[in-house]
């Protein structure tokens, strides 16, 4: 049975980093582990606080930016899991894997987790960069200083995302992950991703976004098309554990031929 969100999410929307870590742990809060969104909110519960402390403690070219930028990004995490929690099929299309698949026992933490940044980063980042460059008064070059502050923020959230990763590589995982990491990390396979190359083409969808402003319907196509390519992605993120281990099991056989 799931725990119902709607009283923490019922609220205005989020204004400022502090207000994103309050709704952040209080879904930590209300959340048990077997609830496969726990652990992606987790995760970005991690990674906020760890930005948080940087935007005190790191010189930025535009702190306002990145703080707001984080601010309208968080809300759309929120907006996603409040439209879809009577129904997955009412969240974006890149949710709704994650937000159906929430109470498989079938999966790994590990699978929840990088489902989740599937979906928030590769769809909901480029939208957010949109409105909060169109809300400031500032643009999507790739020379700007707004850019700069962007890709500085990337080594921080790979850090983080790394050391949360790891944490979740417990149980069978861990074992798999031992066994073949000679030829392949399990986690590798199961991330089909990284977060760099993943903010790298947010950015890029954002400024395709931008650059069809002018074009709202052609945008919104544009959107629709990329909302459903991150869910596709999605799926396949969340495919049950056993599956994994049955590829694995047939990658094992192949390599053992050449043995």
């Amino acid at each position: 049975m799931l725990v119902p969100l709607s009283p923490i999410l019922s609220g205005p929307p989020a204004a400022s980093i502090d207000d994103v870590v309050r709704v952040m742990t209080a879904i930590d809060t209300a959340l048990a582990p077997t609830d496969g969104l726990w652990w992606f909110n987790h995760l970005y519960l991690q990674v906020t606080l760890n930005v948080r402390t940087a935007m005190t403690a790191t010189a930025f070219n535009d702190a306002a930016f990145l703080e707001r930028l984080d601010i309208v990004f968080a809300n759309m995490y929120f907006d996603a899991v409040a439209a879809g929690e009577g129904d997955a099929g009412a969240a974006p299309p890149a949710w709704r894997p994650l937000l159906a698949a929430r109470t498989a026992a079938d999966l790994h933490p590990l699978q929840f987790a990088l489902a989740g940044m599937n979906a928030h980063i590769n769809r909901d980042l480029p939208v957010a960069l949109v409105a909060t460059c169109r809300e400031l008064g500032l643009d999507l070059g790739e020379g700007s200083p707004e850019h700069a502050d962007f890709e500085r923020v990337d080594a921080l959230l790979a850090q983080v995302e790394r050391r949360v990763k790891s944490s979740y590589l417990t149980g069978w995982l861990a074992w798999v992950d031992r066994l073949v990491h000679r030829f392949r990390r399990i986690d590798d396979v199961v991330a089909m991703w990284d977060v760099d190359r993943a903010r790298d083409a947010a950015w890029t969808n954002a400024q395709a976004l931008w650059a069809l402003g002018d074009e709202p319907s052609l945008a919104g196509e544009y959107l629709l098309a990329l909302d459903r390519m991150v869910g596709f992605a999605g799926r396949g993120l969340l495919v049950p554990a056993d599956s994994w281990l049955l590829e694995l099991g047939r990658r094992l056989s192949r390599r053992r031929r050449w043995l």
